[in-house]
């Protein structure tokens, strides 16, 4: 078991009552990671003490800016075994999950590093004579990151790294499902050097996340709110945000169609459905969870997709290597077992897998998935996939589209330009042709539509995300009025 503590103003601090609570280890119940119950009074003082850092570090040279992401980085790259241990212990992550996780995070911090100077303006011609218009990007303030368990690396590093880039300061609200994991983040950005209250973490009970979370919008100083989980809880924030007029980003849940094409390279099409279904056992909002598959190629398909779904290896990640280690709790296991028994019922043939009695859940695939099935419609966030088998073009993209989510999606096709067709017609944020739906590089706009969320993450799309663009003019010559 391992002790957390929150990190403000440059301090590590326990929360103001004293209180803490307890994440277990999904598979054997034992205490993982003892943190800090925070409450609204501590998430108030980390943004003051982020306040007070903005005035210094939004003036802070891009060259300095761009050393010390660049530390970071490193710092983050030389805690891998630490990072590996905490996942295992706090969400039953596997080796091979973790270790990407790091690898991703550290390259988040590098390319933001590279944005230091890309923080750029236009000049903008005028009608006035002498007018010099020009439109110009600039820090923000303090920027509100709230990551989740699943990639907790990559996406608490994602909440952090371009804000700071862009001159802001920033609160890390930690996960209450990995705050060991998520606190890694903050020694490495802290034995980086950044200057005291340019970040910092605050951690909460799970019943107290509303009311911290809320303490922290209000407060003036926070001017951007980003945000990464579930659309019912993005729902929430977006609601708080609306109430005190703060711009957030916002990325939701996901169900993520991989569409086949009846001339797709079929080894290539069940290559990248297995990644792009099983990695960190479907937990992953971009997971491929509807494999929409033309009925002319399905049934060599399915057989080659269920083969290596059935050789997946299965197990305790603290033991050893293996590609599904556990779920995070066994409320997946419920909800997966839950779409199993719905979709059986309702005519779906169990090609694999099964119903699970632990949260070590074996990779299931579900074949002949209707509309009439919650699990067509439902994110499953576990290793449980259904395939749709479809006739044509018109009716697969009918059916990758018949969804509330919008967030990843993939189209494979031997023809190029048709499959690029028909990625152009699914309603998703992204959309790969011939790759998986898991796929993320930090300097690509990353987001969704529809009930995903709203704005993106990544490269010149996050600067837009995280500055404020003014309108500034200079007078160059006397002006004329007209009274």
């Amino acid at each position: 078991m391992t002790d957390v503590f929150m990190f403000i103003d440059g301090e590590h601090r326990s929360a103001s009552g004293g209180a803490t609570f307890e994440r277990r280890n999904p598979l054997d119940g034992g205490v993982a990671t003892r943190a800090p119950s925070g409450t609204p009074a501590d998430a108030v003082a980390a943004v003051e003490a982020a306040q007070r850092a903005f005035a210094t570090w939004s003036q802070t040279g891009p060259g300095e800016r761009r050393a010390l992401l660049q530390k970071a980085a490193h710092a983050i790259e030389a805690r891998a075994d630490a990072f590996i241990q905490a996942m295992a212990r706090e969400t039953g992550a596997s080796a091979q999950w973790a270790g990407f996780n790091v690898h991703l995070a550290a390259g988040l911090l590098t390319e933001a590093a590279s944005l230091t100077t890309q923080i750029s303006g236009e000049v903008i011609p005028s009608d006035v004579p002498g007018s010099l218009a020009m439109g110009v990007r600039q820090a923000a303030g303090v920027v509100l990151g709230i990551a989740p368990w699943n990639a907790p690396v990559i996406l608490a590093t994602r909440a952090i790294a371009t804000p700071l880039a862009c001159g802001n300061t920033v609160v890390l609200k930690g996960s209450e499902l990995c705050p060991k994991t998520h606190a890694l983040i903050i020694e490495a950005l802290n034995e980086a050097g950044l200057p005291k209250g340019v970040v910092n973490f605050v951690t909460n009970a799970p019943a107290d996340a509303g009311a911290v979370v809320e303490a922290m919008v209000a407060h003036p100083a926070v001017r951007r709110i980003n945000f990464t989980g579930s659309t019912r809880v993005g729902r929430l924030i977006a609601q708080t945000c609306a109430k005190y007029l703060k711009p957030a980003v916002l990325e939701l849940g996901g169900k993520a169609p991989l569409v086949v094409l009846d001339d797709a390279d079929i080894d290539a099409a069940v290559n990248g459905a297995i990644f792009g279904a099983f990695a960190n056992s479907g937990q992953i909002c971009m997971s491929t969870e509807r494999i929409v598959v033309d009925n002319a190629i399905a049934d060599e398909f399915v057989a080659k997709f269920a083969a290596r779904a059935q050789s997946l290896p299965l197990g305790d990640p603290r033991e050893g290597p293996v590609v599904l280690g556990s779920v995070v709790d066994m409320s997946t296991v419920a909800r997966c077992n839950a779409l199993i028994d719905d979709a059986l019922a309702k005519g779906a043939k169990l090609v694999c897998g099964g119903k699970a009695t632990s949260t070590l859940m074996p990779a299931t695939v579900l074949d002949h998935v209707t509309a009439a099935m919650e699990i067509y419609r439902e994110e499953s966030f576990g290793p449980v996939k259904a395939v749709v088998r479809v006739n044509g073009v018109e009716e697969a993209v009918a059916t990758a589209n018949d969804n509330e989510f919008g967030l990843s999606s993939a189209v494979f096709g031997r023809d190029v330009a048709r499959a690029w067709n028909v990625a152009r017609r699914i309603e998703a944020g992204i959309c790969h042709v011939n790759g998986p739906t898991v796929h993320d590089e930090a300097q690509m706009p990353f987001g969704g539509v529809k009930s995903s969320g709203y704005g993106r993450f990544g490269g010149r799309a996050g600067v837009e995300a995280f500055t404020e663009l003014r309108w500034l003019t200079v007078q160059t010559t006397p002006r004329h009025y007209p009274f």
